[in-house]
């Protein structure tokens, strides 16, 4: 059989991905028959950049969609089309894929079985926003176990039992399959990877600004006060986040404690960093938060000395303030927020993906 066509959209890994790294995956996922669950398709697929879905498409509704607002314009006015026809084709490959696989196996339909392929590309945010490629992913998953997959050079098929090294010399011997994955991954995967985020950028840059939260609350220690900064309501994940004592940087070893960056629930991410500090101490604490993509620069003053107020970007804090690009208002101490900002600091980072399993042709 014929691979089918992989058309120029890019693919997500799934995998922990630091600030300056990003990702573009594809994950195909085939059933052997009808579970009747809501929500189960015989396929589906989805497209990620990092780790938001950007476009779907399952069996029953048979149109590949995109799940993401700026995903609406920032691709051909032919892709969604074209998109649907794609996997409506990858649709009945993998239905014919399944049933070789269960005959080579010596399999019925008595139990379920479940095919799938990842495929896609990482890349690293060079100076001057330059991608270099990091490694491609090509790799086949049947029934839970790893089934064929593409090394990281792109130069050999690694195959995990006897039916996978049967689909191996196929593709060696009646078409360049290495070659094929190799250009894809290395170059159409980067192209398509570097045009969505440079429009996905540009969209969110002309959303709103994230809010920056500052507050200043009694400790459990009556001697003490505790400082919090946290951001809220940005899409992207490079921002810095920094709390000072006359200008110089708090870390864990001068008791600063951080959530990271972690997800709001609705597609934007939120930060809050805190530190415990005398009551009687008259140094200087400052919270400065830069988040380009959004062009927001705040700099927050705690504590009696605050005179910096000719800069428009810096901010004075009495007990819980809230900052917005360069707008600030100071509000009334509740309950609600405080037990908020408690959750947001104690809300441990944890990797985006577990274990992903993959798909493919044969």
């Amino acid at each position: 059989e014929q691979m089918p066509t992989t058309e120029r959209e890019g693919l997500l890994l799934c995998v922990y991905m630091d600030d300056q790294n990003h990702s573009l995956t594809y994950i195909y996922t085939g059933l052997s028959k009808p579970v009747g669950l809501p929500g189960i398709h015989e396929f589906t697929a989805m497209g990620l950049l990092d780790d938001k879905m950007i476009d779907y498409f399952d069996s029953e509704n048979q149109a590949k969609i995109p799940k993401q607002e700026w995903m609406k314009t920032c691709v051909p006015e032919n892709y969604w089309k074209e998109g649907t026809q794609s996997r409506k084709n990858k649709l009945q490959w993998f239905k014919e894929s399944i049933n070789i696989l269960m005959q080579q196996m010596g399999q019925n339909d008595s139990v379920l079985h479940v095919l799938q392929w990842m495929v896609g590309c990482e890349v690293e945010m060079q100076p001057g926003g330059k991608l270099k490629f990091l490694q491609g992913f090509w790799k086949y998953n049947y029934d839970g176990d790893d089934f064929l997959y593409l090394d990281n050079k792109g130069q050999e098929w690694g195959a995990v039992n006897y039916v996978a090294e049967l689909t191996k010399r196929k593709w060696d011997h009646y078409w360049n399959a290495k070659g094929y994955t190799k250009n894809y991954l290395e170059n159409t995967c980067i192209d398509w990877l570097s045009n969505l985020l440079n429009c996905g950028q540009q969209q969110l840059r002309n959303t709103s600004a994230p809010e920056v939260y500052a507050i200043k609350k009694e400790a459990k220690v009556k001697t003490n006060i505790t400082l919090i900064c946290l951001v809220t309501g940005f899409y992207q994940k490079d921002i810095i986040m920094r709390i000072k004592r006359n200008e110089y940087i708090l870390t864990e070893k001068d008791g600063l404690i951080s959530s990271g960056v972690v997800p709001n629930g609705d597609e934007t991410s939120q930060r809050s960093d805190h530190v415990e500090v005398l009551k009687s101490n008259l140094s200087l604490y400052t919270c400065e938060v830069i988040h380009e993509a959004s062009q927001l620069n705040v700099k927050v003053i705690w504590g009696p000395i605050c005179q910096d107020t000719i800069n428009v970007n810096v901010f004075c804090v009495s007990d819980i303030s809230v900052f917005n690009g360069n707008k600030a208002h100071i509000m009334v101490p509740t309950i609600a927020i405080i037990a908020i900002v408690i959750i947001f600091v104690c809300y441990c980072k944890r990797p985006i993906c577990g274990k992903f399993s993959i798909l493919y042709n044969f």
